[in-house]
């Protein structure tokens, strides 16, 4: 007989991949699943869909509440093929938005040294509290070279991001 810890660790488990198939389908561009450096992280804020859209998708912005992260400049309007660039931990990225579904989904690719990146952002809403969910694969020869350190750099850095969207939308 199957003990309640057990079942309810399969359950968590079986949530867990649905969620991320689910975020898998809504993307233009899925990431990387057999790349060498790839991270998922999920929070809640307690903000409706649209306020953390309005924050996210501020790109021009993301340096006045993402610290890590300096001159941030969207190439156009806010929608699919319209290219960025921006600064984060000395490298500058440019990036090109795959996938811009208003209060639902935001992804983009990204090219620095050699290293090709896909980075996707899905938005859930109930009763004003939304769970945000962000996955991002990176691949290239650096990313194979360094892949312990460059996964627990991701690690580390998509939680701080997290942790900083919350802050500003929960202001």
């Amino acid at each position: 007989m199957m003990s309640k810890l057990k079942l309810t660790s399969i359950l968590f488990i079986a949530t867990i991949m649905i969620a991320k198939a689910q975020i898998q389908q809504i993307m233009n561009t899925k990431t990387n699943l057999t790349a060498p450096v790839k991270c998922s992280k999920s929070i809640l804020i307690n903000a409706p869909a649209k306020k953390v859209w309005a924050v996210l998708t501020d790109i021009n912005n993301w340096d006045k509440w993402q610290h890590e992260i300096s001159k941030p400049k969207l190439n156009g309007e806010l929608k699919e093929q319209t290219s960025f660039v921006w600064k984060t931990g000395g490298a500058n990225i440019n990036s090109t938005l795959h996938t811009v579904k208003p209060y639902e989904a935001l992804g983009w690719t990204g090219h620095t040294f050699g290293l090709y990146a896909i980075h996707n952002w899905q938005l859930a809403e109930k009763e004003g509290v939304t769970q945000v969910t962000v996955d991002e694969s990176m691949q290239g020869l650096l990313a194979g070279l360094f892949k312990k350190s460059f996964n627990k750099n991701l690690e580390t850095g998509m939680q701080h991001w997290l942790e900083a969207l919350k802050k500003e939308c929960e202001r």
